[in-house]
């Protein structure tokens, strides 16, 4: 199995995989016995083991998958006979055509994607997971395709997707796109003017890994509560009268706050003597883990997921101040929060807001080849091969995401008028704007 895996000149990612199955799965039971060893039975308990200690069935497939391509590539070399792992057709026990398939990916719809956006920009305190999820919901770029968008692919009403970051190992490797998916993007005015403002907003050193300039930058890797003078946060919450949430984005120099609040918590940290702390440099790129875990997934269920013993699952505590409601964080943060969040689209992924845009072009009645293009998808047929992409599809699309989008800031605008996350607050006070001038001239 190891020479096997040396001799493969496959994806890093792929190489990252096999090698975590082969050493984790597949060694420990078939790594003693010598090939001629391994027989049809000996796979089989081996796999009902699997099942019995409780993996999913798509987890021991894919086990499986390895050991089957390992097999084939001995017989291959003359090394066995037969592969012991191929599986015989109409074999096995009949359980129903749809038992062994995967639950049904979990998406959401524009409003949907706008609120997540909303309560992940809460989570982090900045405007980057709000325009960042905005983008891929309308976009259907791939994770690790937005993380390593640079800004020298942003171009006018476009980007252009030529790298991702993968993350292999812990380490963010720059690689290709998936099968090769390179492609450019057509963005709708809306989303242009949103992207081009965060950009100038917000411009980005070259991170310390790659030496290149991303739009999306990761969190703070760690920061100190308290300052070299003894004075807290809470302290200067007390003084100003606000949250210590709001306290921590004045003092990160985070746009989510009002400028009168800002004001006041300034005047409250110079008259209690506050000095700075030291603050973790910012990470270059969102890492996996913590993605998932303090932004995406509080998000999507209004749940903090579990980690580890000492951090069960519990929900998102929130103050009711001010519609969504920000998230409140620090000691004893239940006894002071006044409600918590309901759950959007309770198990989507990342990857669900991939699968969104792409149900939301079907509903919009886009060609087909268009929806390719975008999503970075290749249709070999002879139907595709006589279609081509005009910029009259591309003009309908853009109009019809931008009707979708206003329509998503409609519903939003009756919820509330205002918005805890800067981008959005300026968003809705414009549509609103918008909405009352056209109101204007229908009166007259």
């Amino acid at each position: 199995m190891e020479e096997w895996l040396d001799d493969q000149d496959l994806a890093d990612t792929t190489i990252y995989n096999y090698e975590s199955h082969i050493q984790v799965h597949l060694l420990p039971t078939f790594g003693p016995m010598p090939l001629k060893e391994i027989t049809r039975k000996s796979v089989a308990e081996w796999e009902k083991a699997l099942r019995a200690a409780g993996y999913a069935a798509d987890s021991i497939t894919a086990y499986r998958a390895v050991l089957h391509v390992i097999l084939e590539d001995a017989v291959e070399a003359g090394k066995v006979t037969v592969n012991v792992a191929r599986r015989k057709r109409n074999r096995g026990r009949r359980t129903g055509r749809r038992s062994n398939r995967a639950p049904e990916k979990v998406i959401t719809n524009a409003m949907g994607a706008l609120l997540i956006a909303e309560r992940m920009a809460l989570l982090s305190g900045r405007d980057d997971e709000f325009v960042a999820m905005v983008l891929k919901f309308y976009t259907g770029m791939r994770i690790g395709e937005l993380i390593g968008l640079e800004a020298k692919y942003v171009t006018d009403h476009r980007i252009r997707v030529e790298w991702q970051l993968a993350e292999v190992a812990g380490k963010l490797i720059k690689c290709e796109p998936k099968n090769g998916s390179r492609r450019d993007i057509d963005l709708p005015e809306f989303l242009w003017r949103m992207l081009v403002g965060f950009t100038t907003r917000t411009p980005r050193l070259p991170c310390t890994c790659h030496q290149l300039s991303y739009v999306f930058g990761g969190q703070a890797k760690r920061r100190s509560r308290r300052s070299a003078s003894g004075v807290t946060q809470r302290m200067i919450a007390e003084r100003a009268e606000v949250t210590v949430s709001t306290v921590s984005l004045v003092l990160r120099g985070r746009s989510n706050v009002s400028e009168v609040t800002r004001r006041r918590v300034l005047r409250a940290a110079d008259e209690l003597g506050y000095a700075s702390p030291v603050v973790g440099a910012e990470a270059g790129h969102w890492r996996r883990s913590g993605f998932y875990a303090w932004l995406h997934t509080p998000a999507v269920s209004g749940w903090y997921p579990q980690r580890g013993k000492a951090s069960p699952k519990h929900p998102v505590p929130v103050s009711a101040d001010v519609f969504p409601g920000v998230p409140v964080r620090g000691r004893n943060a239940h006894g002071r929060a006044d409600a918590c969040w309901m759950p959007i689209a309770n198990g989507m992924t990342p990857q669900g807001n991939r699968h969104s845009h792409r149900t939301l072009l079907e509903e919009l009645g886009t060609p087909q080849k268009l929806i390719n293009a975008r999503i970075g998808h290749e249709d070999s047929s002879v139907q595709s091969r006589y279609t081509h992409v005009t910029q009259t599809m591309v003009d309908k699309l853009m109009d019809d995401l931008t009707r979708v989008w206003n329509e998503a800031l409609d519903r939003r605008l009756e919820m509330s008028a205002n918005s805890p996350v800067a981008v959005l607050d300026g968003l809705l006070r414009e549509r609103a704007e918008k909405l009352e001038q056209e109101d204007l001239v229908v009166a007259a």
